[in-house]
């Protein structure tokens, strides 16, 4: 649930802004491309659709993330159109359709920095287990909100995993339910700093939101991790990379087993010393996957029990 904006006047144009949450992982974390704004919050890269030279919406989105940043994406996917009225001003209605965007990480222009998408949202981090942030600060905080309410004291714990499965999957729902909470900087439900992951400009967290979460599902069925990995590499480095984008560790075991039993990948014979300890074997993508298997991707475990 969104909270309500204050009223506009009456709206004369509509304008229509894509909107990217460029993704790539380095030295095992997801990293986003942010826009830095003196005095003013970071902001994804963002511009308005040009309706008469833009031939498609992608390669619109393409020409303004490589102006406005200097990098250039492949893999794009269109998200979700977000409309409310607390982005609009004026007499016009700023409609946003965002996107995902996968890469490996390039040297961006001075105006643009690759942030750890985990500085955003610390909550969603649990590889190394739950983070205190959630049992000592966010749990409590919700059961508070919620106290005379029973419903919405069960939808916490049931968004957050406390005392219920964690699914890493459903990213925008915590986001969603911390901002109805007042709990997140940008809500208009608090009226200073939460200290709950770094804000953003207008929506660009919930975009940013939505688009981890679109992530974390789709891999679990198409190979889209491989648009950030490299073209060889070892089963440690791609199963880090997974872990990375999902926020929880995987058996090894159990993960070398889903990469035999989908075929994902196929051995170059070459080794490498790179990872510092004994010779490691390389590997690559196989590209025909697609064609063969209809889902081909990573099955997250069931969600545990915090």
């Amino acid at each position: 649930m969104r909270s309500p904006a204050n009223s506009i006047g009456p709206v004369t144009a509509i304008a229509v802004s894509l909107d990217a949450v460029i993704v790539a992982v380095t030295d095992d974390m997801p990293r986003i491309l942010l826009l830095e704004h003196e005095h003013e919050l970071p902001s994804l890269p963002a511009g308005l659709l040009d309706p008469v030279t833009d031939e498609t919406l992608t390669i619109a989105l393409r020409r303004l993330v490589e102006s406005q940043t200097g990098v250039s994406v492949t893999y794009v996917e269109q998200l979700y159109t977000f409309g409310d009225r607390s982005r609009s001003g004026g007499d016009r209605r700023d409609l946003a359709i965002g996107y995902v965007a996968l890469t490996s990480e390039e040297t961006p222009t001075p105006n643009a920095t690759w942030r750890n998408i985990y500085e955003l949202f610390p909550w969603e981090d649990h590889r190394s287990g739950v983070p205190r942030m959630v049992t000592d600060h966010i749990g409590p905080a919700l059961e508070a909100w919620a106290s005379e309410d029973p419903a919405l004291d069960a939808r916490g714990r049931i968004t957050f995993g406390l005392g219920a499965p964690w699914d890493p999957i459903r990213v925008l729902e915590r986001y969603e339910l911390l901002y109805e909470a007042g709990l997140v900087d940008e809500s208009h439900a608090t009226d200073g700093r939460t200290g709950l992951g770094k804000p953003l400009t207008k929506d660009h967290r919930r975009i940013t939101a939505t688009a981890l979460g679109r992530l974390r599902g789709k891999l679990t069925y198409r190979p889209v991790i491989f648009e950030v990995m490299p073209e060889l590499f070892t089963l440690t480095h791609l199963q880090t990379t997974v872990e990375a984008i999902v926020g929880i560790r995987l058996h090894k075991q159990n993960f070398r087993r889903i990469v035999d039993r989908g075929e994902l990948v196929e051995a170059t014979g070459e080794m490498t010393t790179a990872t510092g300890g004994r010779p490691a074997e390389l590997f690559r993508f196989r590209t025909d996957v697609v064609a063969q298997r209809p889902r081909p991707g990573f099955p997250l475990p069931r969600p545990k029990r915090m």
